[in-house]
């Protein structure tokens, strides 16, 4: 399987005939064309057209993060995979209210399912979260009943507000406190964490999303408009709670990222190198580990399932199998 290459220094991204290779302060390191699928860029890197050229005949996407760790953009290569009908298809369940609805709500259902078995396996291993799994079951049970995408997305922020009350009682320290979700900036140790996580998976959908026939510019549980791509919004809802914050409770459990790991300027807080370097092992570690699929014969691991879950997306829109989310099982 191609890998994903992360650049945290400052330095030049160039081409070399038919290879690639970053340039910075450390010298010159070589990147395998035929390995790689996609490249994240965090520190600041010039580049010019005839890498962009490049980039897109070996159809890597690069994907540009800001000084504090947030999405920026991408550069998307031509969609080598692109399917007229597939957009069709797309844009029908989107203007069509309760196709769209559907789908929106199976996206909400399959985040509210994992957040459930989250919870539960931390419940399982003597964490204290009744009073919490309970409201939460009660608000998933309504997501079928709703009939507007206000009315679930305002379901969906009562789940997650319940959830990240969680917080506390499975990471148990006292650096590492929730308070409240807040972003842009965070305000606490642990806002930075999930926000860094969060601009991961929605790049890692992003990538994925671009080996189908879909376009990432059409979503449903997201509103479709001009300023950015959404199905992989829609998407990453479901496995934010499997793989990102269990990567951070896994990172805090083990005290790999401490307080140490981040430093504050006049726009708020910022996971220093060290910390996001950790933090991308972990996540690389989790997306690369395999559990074995309901449905198929073999193991799977976390990055396939993301392009499954596509797949059977696919299959919706084009009426062959009604689609529902991944639940994980433990």
């Amino acid at each position: 399987m191609k890998k994903t290459i992360y650049i945290f220094s400052d330095g030049e991204l160039k081409r070399k005939d038919n290879t690639l290779f970053f340039e910075g302060e450390n010298g010159r390191k070589f990147i395998p064309v035929e390995n790689t699928s996609e490249i994240m860029v965090f520190g600041e890197v010039s580049l010019n057209k005839r890498l962009l050229e490049f980039l897109t005949q070996s159809e890597i996407i690069l994907h540009f993060f800001n000084h504090y760790g947030y999405y920026v953009g991408s550069y998307y290569p031509r969609e080598h995979l692109n399917s007229g009908y597939m957009i069709l298809r797309q844009a029908e369940h989107y203007n069509d209210g309760s196709k769209r609805l559907y789908l929106a709500q199976k996206f909400v259902e399959g985040a509210y399912k994992n957040i459930r078995q989250v919870l539960k396996y931390y419940s399982n291993r003597g964490k204290d979260l009744e009073d919490v799994i309970y409201p939460i079951e009660k608000l998933g049970e309504s997501v079928d009943s709703t009939s507007t995408i206000n009315e679930l997305m305002a379901i969906e922020g009562n789940i997650r507000e319940y959830y990240y009350k969680a917080f506390d009682e499975i990471i148990q320290n006292p650096d590492f406190k929730f308070d409240f979700r807040s972003k842009r900036p965070p305000q606490n140790f642990l806002n930075t964490l999930i926000s860094f996580g969060n601009s991961l998976m929605y790049t890692t959908t992003l990538s994925e999303i671009y080996k189908t026939h879909l376009d990432p510019r059409i979503g449903f549980l997201h509103a479709t408009n001009f300023r950015r791509f959404s199905l992989n919004l829609d998407v990453s809802e479901i496995f934010k709670p499997i793989i990102i914050d269990r990567t951070i409770f896994t990172l805090l459990s083990k005290k790999m990222v401490t307080k140490e790991d981040f430093e504050e300027d006049a726009e708020g807080l910022l996971l220093k190198e060290k910390g996001k370097k950790v933090f991308v092992q972990e996540f690389e570690d989790k997306l690369a580990t395999t559990i074995k699929h309901r449905n198929l014969s073999n193991n799977v691991s976390y990055r396939r399932l993301i392009r499954l879950e596509l797949y059977k997306l696919e299959k919706h829109l084009i009426e062959e199998e009604q689609y529902k989310p991944f639940i994980a099982q433990w």
